[in-house]
């Protein structure tokens, strides 16, 4: 494998992609267990550069107030509140603009390598509105008024990063046409990172005073790790694990990805030591904000810190799909601006009413209700991060009917096109194929070998595509929320498109609630809608193999 070649997989792709579900199935799943997505080395050094990118503007917007200062002085200014500030306006408009979680090839975007500002800015791109009926917010193609809402809210970003001081003033615009922006397109809410940056954005709005601030981000940073953590006290992130260790660049080694599994390459189920990594993961994501809210300071500080840097170790040396890379830097940062600076501030100091009632909706109520509801909330404002309990989907072409997409306005060409630029076709099909192996060996995943027969008669003569590349491709983003391609966007697309009956069938799952032993399903056909619904039940799949209709050895 050179820098820029993928590592290609054990199996001609080209002969792979006429055969049948089951069988196909299982050679790629061997393949992930011991290649992961085989992404060439030059691909892992595209984000190194893209993080120094991120970090080094940073420092300029910060080098343009006065009263902090340059590289020359970092340490004496890096942790101020003014700094921390500036933080989460730039990491708000790097995300909306698309750069960072959901670009490059590890998303499936490899030309154009993003997508966000290239579609937003672009009049009649498709977009999901909260109402669609909704009079100028609503509609499925982006109108100018749009672009105008879109294009305001990055100029009011970037007038508060480039002033020497942040007044109110400059805040106020920022927390308005954040949600009216949601309105218009949720794609766009949930790229801002809005769960985040918008909800502590609020906080210097509102709060009564510093303290006040730095205690209302105290709150949502400790949300962030408590809900990420009690979100994975499932069955489903063992496999996360698994598909983890056997993506990352730093563990290509291969016993250990095989002590992964329970019987490489027959039984592809988490091992015992995936288990265990798996619980110990989700105690230090609950031990890390357990132990910095109730931390005074001294010893019990350190610790916490320690515990932090370890978590986010882990999770940033796997570079994980989606790339979430500089949002942990930012979540890094902010543990040391807000726990290690300001040891005094506890999170009962916000000292207004009204802001209270705001957090405990969007860091209790919003989470709990994700939770227990998870159809109708998004991953990312339940915080349920890489629980591996997620909603997706799967878009399965007839024959060739997916060039009609090409009836769409999109910014980035067929996700084949954009490969043909870098690699042959065997190359290509084997790489994008890889994605079919990262949905399978998910616990989610081993509902296809049940429902894809349920979906088309005959699997080999249609196209598989994940949810994820399609929103890729149609929306301009994607990051693992698989309500941004269910039906609201089918629907968007076949008023655009004109599907045939049979031409493009859609698999929906929904993830598992908390308390609940089901997943639930939906399968479409674009022209005729709903054909079937139901359940599955999440222990039965535990039985199976990710590409088998029939169970496995019992546990």
């Amino acid at each position: 494998m050179s820098l820029l070649q993928p590592i290609p997989p054990p199996y001609d792709a080209l002969e792979w992609v006429k055969k049948p579900f089951a069988e196909r199935g299982r050679m790629v799943c061997e393949s992930w267990a011991m290649q992961g997505y085989g992404t060439p080395l030059g691909a892992y050094a595209l984000y190194v550069v893209k993080v120094l990118l991120y970090v080094g503007a940073w420092i300029f917007f910060c080098g343009l107030s006065p009263s902090l200062g340059g590289m020359g002085t970092l340490g004496a200014w890096c942790l101020s509140p003014l700094a921390f500030q500036k933080a989460i306006l730039w990491s708000m408009l790097f995300e909306g603009l698309g750069l960072g979680c959901g670009s490059g090839p590890l998303t499936g975007r490899y030309y154009p390598p993003v997508g966000g500002f290239l579609y937003w800015l672009r009049p009649g791109t498709t977009k999901l509105p909260v109402f669609p009926d909704l009079p100028l917010l609503g509609g499925a193609r982006r109108t100018l008024f749009d672009v105008a809402l879109y294009f305001a809210l990055c100029v009011t970003l970037l007038r508060a990063l480039v002033a020497p001081t942040i007044e109110p003033e400059l805040l106020v615009p920022i927390a308005v046409l954040v949600p009216v922006v949601g309105l218009a397109d949720r794609t766009i809410f949930l790229a801002l990172r809005a769960e985040h940056f918008w909800t502590t954005i609020v906080c210097f709005v509102f709060a009564a005073g510093p303290v006040g601030a730095i205690a209302g981000a105290k709150a949502v940073q400790l949300a962030l790790w408590f809900w990420a953590g009690f979100s994975k006290l499932n069955h489903h992130f063992p496999t996360v694990v698994c598909v983890m260790t056997s993506n990352s660049p730093f563990t290509r080694i291969p016993w250990l990805r095989k002590r992964m599994y329970r019987s490489y390459p027959d039984d592809l189920r988490p091992a015992r030591l995936a288990e265990l990594m798996a619980h110990a993961g989700t105690a230090l994501e609950l031990a890390v904000p357990a132990v910095l809210l109730l931390s005074p300071g001294g010893t019990s500080l350190v610790v916490g810190m320690v515990l932090m840097l370890g978590l986010h170790a882990f999770i940033t040396s796997n570079v994980p799909m989606g790339v979430p890379i500089e949002w942990n830097v930012v979540v890094v940062y902010g543990a040391f601006a807000l726990f290690w600076a300001h040891p005094d501030v506890t999170i009962w100091q916000l000292g207004n009413a009204p802001l209270a009632v705001f957090l405990a909706a969007m860091l209790l109520g919003t989470p709990l209700l994700g939770n227990l509801f998870p159809g109708r909330v998004s991953f990312l404002l339940a915080m349920r991060y890489y629980a591996g309990n997620w909603a997706y989907s799967v878009w399965l072409f007839k024959a060739d009917s997916s060039k009609k997409l090409a009836r769409l306005t999109m910014s980035a060409p067929w996700v084949y096109d954009q490969l043909a630029k870098f690699y042959d076709k065997r190359t290509a099909v084997g790489l994008l194929g890889k994605v079919m192996g990262f949905r399978l060996m998910h616990l989610h995943g081993r509902a296809l070998p049940l429902l894809i027969p349920k979906a088309v008669a005959r699997f080999e003569d249609y196209e598989y595509l994940d949810g994820e590349i399609v929103a890729g491709l149609v929306l301009g983003w994607n990051f693992g929320d698989g309500h941004l391609h269910r039906e609201q966007l089918l629907a968007n697309i076949q008023a655009q498109c004109g599907f045939e009956e049979g031409e493009l069938r859609c698999i929906f799952v929904e993830a598992q609630p908390l308390g609940g032993a089901k997943l639930g399903f939906r399968i479409h056909d674009a022209k005729k809608g709903l054909l079937e619904s139901g359940e599955l039940d999440a222990a039965e799949l535990r039985t199976r193999q990710p590409w088998a209709t029939e169970r496995s050895v019992p546990r």
